[in-house]
């Protein structure tokens, strides 16, 4: 006979089960692990209240930020896979981090289920509006001829706006001080004063600087042109082919989350990023939905590998580390 042992395994197999199946029957928390009010914090929010809809649960917020995002992305990793804790990740918690930090709490490519890959938001390299360079060859040309007294500032050691620049300068092989400060405002009222002579900021933040002639946009760090800056040619059309920088948001659960769970989610994703009225919002905050075919759980574990790869180079060429 079966011993009580294997019984109460199988019970318990069953009754996981039929939770999975279930799920979910009590609200579900989204954790973004960065503060409130900041540019991801928005379209986590934006997320909400569509996948509440979609799944007939109630999906609560929950900022914590702290320590580059590693604080809320440890939470999620360590947390019961039940589905009842998922994370609105980010380039820099499953990217970034993974080379930045020798001693992570998390591994990004093997301690989560990967739900679906949402936005992409390509960066800009922006020059103050008396730079001596229009395009890109320009701004290389000029760059490795002045390199000493040049300086690129951006919102702070292992934030996007430094390592878009420091991915940049590696793939243009330029070698040009970094001037780290807190935060993106800072570093740009510099830029614009002429303090420091280039970043790299996302496009949504770039829009009005270049819009408003207060910056020179030289390249869009990407393959293809932005709705949001439809003139600015981006870098792989200037001469950097195949060149990207761009950051991103994904949804991930708890290593061994439930097949079962991870698909109703991914389910939900998908159903909100058709919404009218979600695509609508997200092209007002100059980021882009990814297509039909990158939503998939599969795609997203592939493309965190991929790009832990891509960012790890520059960060270890470069000397660069958080710890």
């Amino acid at each position: 006979m079966p011993s009580i042992r294997i019984i109460a395994a199988a019970f318990m197999a069953l009754c996981s089960s039929a939770a999975a199946q279930d799920w979910p029957t009590r609200p579900v928390t989204m954790v973004v692990p960065f503060a409130a009010g900041g540019a991801f914090d928005v379209l986590a929010r934006v997320f909400a209240p569509h996948l509440s809809m979609s799944l007939g649960q109630q999906v609560i917020v929950e900022n914590v930020g702290a320590a580059a995002g590693i604080v809320g992305t440890t939470r999620v990793a360590k947390a019961t896979p039940d589905g009842y804790v998922f994370l609105f990740g980010s380039v820099g918690t499953h990217a970034f981090n993974q080379t930045l930090y020798k001693k992570l709490p998390y591994n990004a490519a093997t301690d989560f289920a990967p739900v679906a890959l949402l936005v992409e938001q390509p960066m800009v390299l922006l020059t103050h509006k008396d730079f001596p360079a229009d395009t890109l060859q320009e701004f290389i040309a000029y760059a490795k001829a002045n390199a000493a007294k040049l300086q690129y500032g951006s919102a702070g050691v292992g934030s996007t706006t430094h390592l878009s620049c420091a991915l940049l300068n590696t793939a243009a092989g330029l070698d040009i001080t970094h001037v780290p400060y807190r935060g993106g405002g800072p570093v740009t009222a510099d830029l614009i004063a002429g303090q420091i002579h280039y970043m790299c900021s996302n496009s949504a933040s770039a829009f009005p600087q270049i819009t408003g002639n207060t910056l020179k946009g030289i390249a869009l760090l990407a393959r293809d042109r932005s709705p949001l800056l439809p003139t600015l040619a981006t870098a792989h059309e200037q001469g950097l082919t195949g060149f990207e920088a761009i950051t991103w948001n994904a949804f991930f659960m708890p290593k061994d989350t439930p097949a079962t769970i991870v698909k109703k989610l991914n389910d939900a994703t998908i159903e909100a990023m058709n919404t009218p009225a979600l695509k609508d919002r997200m092209h007002e905050l100059g980021v882009t939905l990814v297509a039909p075919e990158r939503r998939s759980p599969e795609y997203l574990q592939t493309f965190v590998e991929s790009e832990i790869q891509k960012w790890g180079a520059p960060i270890k060429a470069a000397g660069i580390s958080a710890d």
